[in-house]
């Protein structure tokens, strides 16, 4: 399936936004409580994220709300329930509710997780890891089809956050997102923070991690926030909370990301502990300044090599 977005992205909600516009996109999680302020004072080069499974009532408060924003900038749809990795076939009701929101909305990203949340007929609140083997890919591949099949156009695959790893898995994770990408034609949406806390979790280098995972493949990025606890046998153990700022950790990794990519539309995860808007909004920002410092670096170097 080839990718859908043209050069210059046109739709029924506002202006064309040329290519270069769409890399400096930075963005947050939409929460309704910041709403009038995001209405008072925007976020430039912004655009928002929406978890899918909040906006598939047919109308109401959730719609009145996101149609607000909608109507001045991007979205992505990002769906924490479709069980991409489950063994279970999807649910269908819950892939058609996801294709009408889709269409609804006409967002720039569509993504899902790389993991398993429901297994017969029963949802659970949890984005659950996966091993990594011949059959996990079969499986995963022909979710992916189908879903992309639904909304006609890619769907963005997230990488996880984990903490507990299989024995029984036959590839690393990067070669498994790879396998998965060069099969079904999907994009990916690099979690930068996913990768730090699943590093420091599993005792591996996260800069080697990105050294194998397929970056020419990402069309968009999320930072988060993580806590840190201890385990059983007092290692540390960070958890992907999305309810504190991003660490300095997590930056550098992002910059080190860009400087191989370049800028790549990138949104910051913040679902619980809110903060009020402006310091959501300053975490934008601080992603936007470097998506900027990274995209003027690359026109320094093409213009050099010109």
């Amino acid at each position: 399936m080839s990718d859908s977005i043209s050069t210059a992205t046109v739709d029924r909600y506002g202006p064309p936004r040329t290519e270069t516009a769409r890399q400096v996109l930075a963005g947050t999680s939409f929460k309704h409580e910041h709403l009038a302020a995001i209405l008072q004072n925007g976020l430039q080069d912004g655009f928002f994220e929406v978890h899918a499974e909040n906006y598939m009532g047919a109308g109401g408060p959730p719609h009145h709300a996101l149609g607000a924003i909608r109507v001045d900038y991007p979205l992505s749809i990002h769906g924490v329930c479709m069980s991409i990795g489950g063994h279970d076939a999807l649910d269908t009701q819950h892939l058609r509710r996801f294709e009408t929101l889709v269409r609804r909305y006409e967002p720039e990203f569509v993504s899902e997780h790389l993991a398993w949340s429901s297994h017969a007929g029963t949802f659970y609140n949890d984005l659950l890891p996966l091993p990594y083997t011949s059959e996990t890919l079969r499986r995963v591949c022909a979710h992916i089809d189908q879903v992309q099949e639904a909304i006609r156009r890619p769907l963005l695959l997230e990488n996880p956050s984990t903490y507990v790893a299989f024995g029984s898995s036959t590839m690393s994770e990067p070669e498994f997102i790879q396998a998965v990408a060069q099969r079904t034609g999907c994009g990916l949406l690099l979690d930068v923070n996913n990768v730090f806390v699943s590093a420091v979790n599993h005792g591996y280098s996260a800069t080697a991690y990105l050294a194998e995972f397929p970056l020419g493949n990402v069309r968009e990025i999320h930072l988060a926030g993580h806590s840190e606890q201890r385990d059983d046998e007092d290692a540390p153990l960070l958890i992907d909370s999305h309810d504190r700022a991003i660490s300095d950790e997590v930056w550098k990794l992002y910059e080190e990301v860009l400087a191989r990519t370049g800028p790549i539309p990138t949104l910051i995860e913040w679902d619980s502990k809110l903060p009020e808007w402006p310091g959501l909004r300053a975490q934008a920002q601080k992603a936007h300044s470097i998506l900027m410092r990274q995209a003027k670096a690359a026109a320094g170097t093409f213009g050099h090599a010109v």
